[in-house]
């Protein structure tokens, strides 16, 4: 089958729909299906669209479905479109009503559509294929955070845990991704300057971000809103205890027992977190067995399993 991956053009190269697309059409190439990656569908003969992202995405929908009708098209929504766009966009709205078949990645986001909407809608889960193995730093408790700077994230939150901690107290911070916005690079730059436990290392190819992660301690994801974090998933596979805001994307990812939540947005809540992970050896063993449990759910023969489930059935043009 002839497949074409819409990807919403991004204002970073490494964003996290770009190596999603990616790694879908390498899945989808292995199947023999052939596959090209657009930013905006304009015209083809392909039998099936899949598009990331319902509201950045919309114009290749509508597109897709005007030029070819018979052709299903499968809508990935992202974090953004369950926990905002799709309650009030109209542009969102409408995707959700031309998809053939929608994708979340992770269980949760099903509660987030309408009995009708979840009838067509299959969970895949983002996988990762890091072979490192957990080293972390001895001579300093190490805190990673890995993600582009944007509102979403919740981006300095750790910083604002780590001023919390006494500076006695062998704890650095490494923050991994590109500024969304001169904004966000600005306070980032006032965070460098203002906290010397502190790295901003911006933009970097993925496999020095994952070397970074292997020797780091913890892990710190802080969303207001996620889909599926995929840096989740390439934590699990390496090893490394995940610190999470409560949101709903990340205990779709972990698991409601899972011990490493901090309520949304509390840095006092999530500096106490920290420490007990730097002093409490069996708290910090206990956070390392629960992060390797969805490991097999997060490999990528378990992604490409669920993707094909996820295209399977589809009425072909």
């Amino acid at each position: 089958m002839k497949i074409a991956i819409s990807v919403p053009q991004s204002a970073v190269p490494r964003s996290g729909n770009r190596h999603t697309a990616a790694r879908w059409a390498r899945f989808l190439r292995s199947m023999r299906h052939r596959v090209r990656i657009v930013k905006e569908w304009r015209g083809g003969k392909e039998q099936l669209l899949l598009a990331l992202h319902a509201r950045k995405s919309a114009s290749s929908i509508v597109r897709f479905s005007e030029k070819r009708p018979d052709a299903p098209i499968v809508l990935a929504l992202t974090g953004t479109d369950l926990y905002r766009d799709i309650r009030n966009d109209p542009q969102a709205r409408q995707s959700l009503g031309l998809a053939s078949r929608l994708i979340v990645l992770q269980e949760d986001g099903l509660k987030e559509l309408s009995p009708f909407l979840r009838t067509k809608t299959r969970v895949v889960y983002q996988s990762s294929d890091v072979r490192l193995g957990h080293a972390p730093d001895r001579s300093v408790f190490r805190v990673a955070v890995i993600g582009h700077l944007r509102e979403e994230k919740d981006p300095f939150r750790t910083i604002m845990a780590l001023r919390r901690i006494d500076r006695s107290s062998p704890v650095e911070v490494v923050q991994i991704g590109g500024a969304l916005s001169a904004e966000m690079r600005s306070r980032a730059m006032a965070w460098k300057r203002l906290e010397a436990r502190y790295q901003w290392l911006g933009s970097v190819p993925h496999d020095t971000a994952m070397r970074w992660l292997a020797k780091s301690h913890v892990l710190v994801v802080s969303s207001v809103m996620e889909g599926g974090a995929n840096v989740i998933c390439e934590a699990a596979r390496i090893g490394v205890p995940v610190l999470a805001s409560r949101v709903p994307g990340n205990v779709g990812m972990l698991g409601r027992d899972y011990p490493g939540y901090y309520p949304l947005r509390d840095d006092r809540a999530l500096a106490r977190l920290i420490e007990r992970c730097r002093t409490d050896a069996k708290f910090y063993r206990r956070l390392k067995s629960a992060v390797r449990r969805p490991q097999r759910r997060f490999s990528p023969a378990s992604e490409k399993a669920a993707l094909k489930r996820a295209l399977s059935g589809l009425k072909r043009a």
